[in-house]
């Protein structure tokens, strides 16, 4: 079952500080395709709207892509591009939500929206060994919830967490295998045990800081959780800490990491620089910390 959290939730809205200062160095002009920008869903949540820019001043296309994500395009010369943002966004200071009695829907009354999330997809191999291991270890314990919530428990005791061992072409039953990884390798493994036990599961990236829970000593980074579809709704799952956390903020949601990537280049580059800040603050000037 997820740790509890170590304090609860202050029942009364709370601001959180967001931002990023990202440099990539490309020693060729270079399209860059991003996923920055808070999920049209959060929006009505902002404090103040966020600061965006580039540097040096580049034309951005902006659009939405067919998940719902806020996104960008721009043509970049060679040289270093940051990407900064800041802003404050307004957040319930509840943790997730948790219904343990919370129903599977069967795969034939699923709304057609979802079925995409049932499929696999290029991070999450459904139609691999994952699936007969699925319904061999899960197949006979509970439904609903308590079944996604052992999918959970599974994949943040099978996996180690490591900065270090980073991959950006792990697929879920690479996880599974090496039982290695970071935030997105737990997510994909989760999502495809869910899918593979028929479960609309969908990937989320965002923001999430350490608020209601002691601070990790790692500098601050994107996380990735995912969402099942139960009953009627979307519900919050993080394989990755396996517990109720306040302050999620999401980004980019689709079937998978390929679906929202936070900056993609069309060609050779590096990380020169990386950023993130998510902290709780009061509403004393939060932008000028």
């Amino acid at each position: 079952m997820p740790a509890p959290l170590e304090q609860k939730g202050s029942n009364r809205v709370i601001l959180i500080k967001l931002g990023y200062d990202i440099v990539l160095g490309l020693p060729a002009a270079t399209t860059i395709v991003y996923v920055l920008h808070i999920h049209p869903s959060r929006t009505g949540d902002l404090v103040v709207p966020e600061k965006f820019r580039i540097e040096p001043n580049l034309p951005v296309e902006e659009y939405l892509d067919g998940f719902g994500n806020r996104c960008g395009r721009l043509n970049a010369p060679v040289g270093n591009v940051r990407l900064l943002n800041e802003t404050v966004i307004r957040d319930s200071g509840e943790p997730d939500a948790c219904v343990p009695t919370e129903p599977q829907n069967d795969v034939t009354s699923l709304p057609l929206e979802t079925l995409t999330f049932v499929l696999p997809s290029r991070y999450c191999e459904v139609d691999s060994e994952l699936l007969d291991f699925a319904w061999s270890t899960f197949g006979s314990g509970p439904l609903g919830w308590q079944r996604v919530q052992g999918v959970c428990d599974f994949v943040h005791r099978h996996i180690r967490f490591d900065y270090m061992q980073a991959r950006a072409n792990r697929t879920a039953l690479d996880t599974f295998r090496e039982r290695v990884g970071v935030c997105r390798d737990f997510t994909h493994l989760a999502i495809t045990l869910c899918r593979c036990l028929n479960f609309p599961a969908r990937y989320v990236t965002g923001y999430l800081g350490d608020i209601g829970v002691t601070p990790s000593p790692d500098p601050m980074d994107f996380s990735a959780w995912f969402e099942v579809f139960l009953g009627n709704r979307w519900y919050t799952f993080d394989a990755r800490h396996n517990a109720r956390r306040i302050g999620r903020v999401v980004i980019g949601r689709g079937r998978d990491a390929g679906d929202v990537p936070i900056a993609m280049a069309f060609g050779r580059h590096s990380l020169e620089h990386f950023q993130v800040t998510t902290e709780q603050v009061d509403g004393v000037n939060p932008l000028s910390r």
